[in-house]
């Protein structure tokens, strides 16, 4: 019998993830979620990471996510995108876990390394995001100078704007009035670019968080 269980909340909320595959929702994973789980009398076939806690709780362990992968005798699928399950799923792939998505490559390849990449806080009980994740900063800012929004020495004023920030205090607002502040970005620009990101901007996390859930074909 499948039996799927995904962490999710901010990157991906549970009324699209309904949508797209049938599993059971739980907030973002923090320590002692998944043995708990596999504590339970039938516990998951398959486990998708897509959001962790970070301040609002300790993360979870790579040892809590390879006692799933290695349980026996009946060893757990454990899959991770977007955020914490990204984060995991680099660190753990030649173990087992499946990585999935844009945010995942971009740890393995080593093209960011830090947690705070992908660190977001978010409201306890409607799960939204109060912050932007760097990743997702990175992959819009991309975006926009491949559309001409922005030029790409604008893009790297822009993105060590973001990087200089707390991750808890990373918004567009924030990360444009400082690129102003330090008089190396044109308002015009930044005008341009704040309408690409209120419009047309990808979002890096949530889309991997749906090739996640389409990875896990749980028909």
């Amino acid at each position: 019998m499948t039996r799927a269980v995904v962490f999710a909340g901010p990157s991906i909320d549970a009324a699209a993830i309904a949508e797209i595959a049938p599993v059971e929702v739980r907030p973002p994973v923090k320590r002692g979620d998944i043995d708990l789980l596999l504590a339970d009398p039938e516990p998951p076939t398959h486990i998708g990471i897509v959001d962790g806690q970070f301040l609002q709780g300790l993360m979870i362990s790579p040892k809590e996510v390879l006692r799933a992968i290695d349980r026996h005798p009946d060893p757990v699928r454990v899959f991770g995108s977007s955020s914490m399950g990204a984060l995991r799923a680099a660190e753990l792939v030649t173990e087992g876990m499946v990585g999935v998505g844009q945010v995942f490559e971009m740890y393995r390849s080593g093209t960011v390394y830090a947690d705070d990449e992908v660190a977001i806080t978010f409201d306890p009980d409607s799960l939204r995001a109060l912050c932007e994740p760097m990743v997702n900063i990175r992959v819009a800012i991309a975006a926009a100078v491949a559309r001409g929004v922005i030029s790409s020495a604008s893009s790297a004023i822009v993105l060590a704007a973001a990087k200089e920030l707390y991750f808890p205090d990373r918004t567009y607002a924030r990360i444009l009035r400082l690129s102003v502040v330090r008089d190396k970005v044109s308002d015009q620009k930044l005008v341009a670019l704040r309408e690409f990101l209120d419009t047309d901007a990808p979002n890096a996390k949530r889309d991997d968080a749906v090739a996640l859930l389409r990875r896990m074909d749980l028909g």
